[in-house]
């Protein structure tokens, strides 16, 4: 059920309807919006009395949202997300909206010296976010697995230098506090996009989660991953598509970019697309970069490595530092005619 209130109901009314819903023994979300508050109402297994919820001070009207996915549906919410990462001193960045979001940097923090060599190469090149894996589920046990916590320092250490928000992979509900503790955003890995008890525990915190498309999820099994982080009370979900399995052996993954128009219309979530790993090639991350932004993708994730033939992990989908400079002049070429901004990161002192 969803609660629209009235243009003009005062943030008191608002909590009042919010108290009456529980007092009910059931949750809920107030979602703000441009021109109104909507509150949606979960943990009800049937209809709730409309009557009730309609004579309360500064409610428009009840209504029934039908999808499986109530709180990432535009059917509560019709203006798109925008989510805005807090990264210290490095100030707040924005994903959704009018600006194109990019993160970049290594599959696997290996030491500081790689990590801070890459750290300011995408950096100068304009790069908002940096990426890297302090924990890795890798498919062999024997592979390397990151180097977690001390890989955790490390990139706290970057966005204090570079003004780089971090972005890195929770793997499991241990590892969970430690990213959240370091990390400015908390990442949920395709392999986890349906471990439950992990979307409910982030979805309890109050930092920014970027939720990736499982290898064959479906468009609804994906938004219903983000609903369950939603449902905790964490409002501040993106989504990014990362390719699917299919037939195809001319890629690791078939990246499915028509994903990206559908989601737009039935979510208000913003929506992030990966080629590295929807392709697994770099020669197919550039082409692939720009289909998604033509498509309507509000940024780009992409592995970065300035030694990928040394990389300990994906070295085969990582962009070198010049194609990622290469990436990033034809991204702020492309985006003006989607009507769009590449907005740069800030300036990077190598004297520091």
């Amino acid at each position: 059920m969803l609660v629209v209130m009235k243009a003009q109901a005062t943030p008191e009314e608002i909590q009042a309807v919010c108290d009456h819903i529980v007092q009910l023994g059931f949750r809920a979300h107030p979602l703000p919006g441009a021109q109104r508050t909507a509150i949606g109402i979960t943990g009800n297994q049937g209809e709730v009395d409309r009557g009730n919820l309609e004579s309360l001070s500064g409610v428009a009207e009840v209504i029934r949202v039908s999808k499986a996915y109530k709180l990432a549906s535009r059917d509560v919410k019709e203006e798109d997300t925008v989510v805005r990462v807090a990264g210290g001193a490095a100030g707040v960045a924005a994903i959704g909206g009018r600006d194109l979001a990019v993160i970049a940097g290594p599959c696997s923090i290996e030491s500081r010296e790689q990590a801070f060599a890459i750290a300011e190469q995408v950096a100068t090149a304009g790069a908002q976010f940096f990426r890297g894996g302090a924990y890795k589920p890798r498919t062999s046990p024997y592979a390397f697995q990151g180097l977690g916590l001390d890989a955790l320092k490390i990139m706290a250490e970057i966005r204090d230098k570079f003004g780089l928000r971090i972005v890195t992979e929770a793997l499991d509900t241990e590892s969970l506090d430690l990213v959240a503790e370091w990390a400015d955003v908390i990442q949920i890995g395709a392999r986890n996009m349906q471990n439950f008890s992990l979307l409910k525990k982030v979805g309890r915190l109050r930092k920014p989660v970027l939720v990736k498309r499982g290898l064959s999820a479906t468009m609804e099994e994906f938004l219903m991953a983000a609903e369950y982080v939603m449902s905790e009370g964490n409002y501040e979900v993106m989504l990014c598509e990362r390719g699917v399995r299919t037939f195809a052996d001319h890629a690791r993954n078939t990246l499915d970019l028509s994903i990206i128009p559908a989601l737009r219309h039935v979510s208000h979530l913003p929506i992030l697309v990966d080629p590295s790993h929807g392709t697994g090639r770099r020669d197919s991350v550039l082409p692939m970069a720009r289909a998604a932004i033509a498509a309507g993708a509000d940024g780009i994730l992409v592995e970065v490595h300035d030694h990928p033939e040394k990389a300990l992990s994906d070295g085969q989908q990582s962009l070198y530092p010049a194609q990622f400079a290469t990436m990033m002049q034809e991204l702020e070429q492309l985006a003006p005619i989607v009507g769009r901004r590449l907005p740069r990161g800030v300036a990077v002192d190598s004297r520091q």
